[in-house]
């Protein structure tokens, strides 16, 4: 876009985006996703980039990743590297629960592999939704979880059932990786919220 556009795509300050690499280092939201959701939202207002980024980040939740595959020689490791769902957004769990599936510790190389390949999806998966919007108006096509549905509008986060965007909660991730009822975390069935 730079070398073809000019300003202001040439003078970004792209290393204004370095927090955003290994989730701001403290396991948050997944630095790929920050990435794209700066790129969506440089691109188009508000009202159009939320819906987007809802649309990409249930995505990533529901999506066994990385599902990119470089060819020979072109990556750190060769090879296909397993993939998993991670049900979350979050840099620590996505993290995580590919490790523990994987058997590779977070500190490997095919955990760094892992997560460059993941990049390669975000970004792929981002310019799909971009050019859904600039071609005919982007439509959703991922909701939140039924769970998630229930949640909001029984009682744990709101009691209005036929309204639960209202509901008393801050959020549209997934229940299950901070409420599972594992030993750390949060039983949503016991004493919630």
């Amino acid at each position: 876009m730079g070398e073809k556009y000019g300003a202001p795509y040439n003078t970004f300050p792209f290393s204004c985006m370095e927090y955003g690499k290994s989730a701001t280092g403290w396991g948050g939201t997944c630095g790929s996703l920050i990435g794209a959701s700066t790129v969506i939202s440089l691109f188009f207002p508000r009202k159009i980039a939320v819906p987007l980024h809802k649309e990409l980040y249930r995505w990533y939740e529901v999506t066994a990743l990385p599902i990119y595959q470089p060819k020979a020689g072109e990556a750190k490791i060769d090879g296909p590297l397993a993939s998993n769902i991670s049900e979350s957004i979050l840099c620590h769990i996505s993290v995580s629960r590919w490790c523990n599936e994987s058997g590779f510790p977070a500190k490997s190389k095919e955990r760094s592999e892992r997560c460059g390949r993941i990049t390669a999806d975000v970004a792929k998966k981002t310019a799909e939704l971009i050019f859904k919007q600039m071609d005919a108006g982007f439509v959703p096509v991922l909701d939140i979880s039924d769970e998630q549905k229930s949640c909001r509008v029984e009682g744990c986060h709101g009691n209005n059932p036929e309204v639960f965007e209202v509901a008393n909660l801050k959020t549209n991730m997934e229940c299950a990786p901070c409420h599972s009822g594992s030993i750390a975390t949060q039983n949503k069935f016991k004493n919630h919220p």
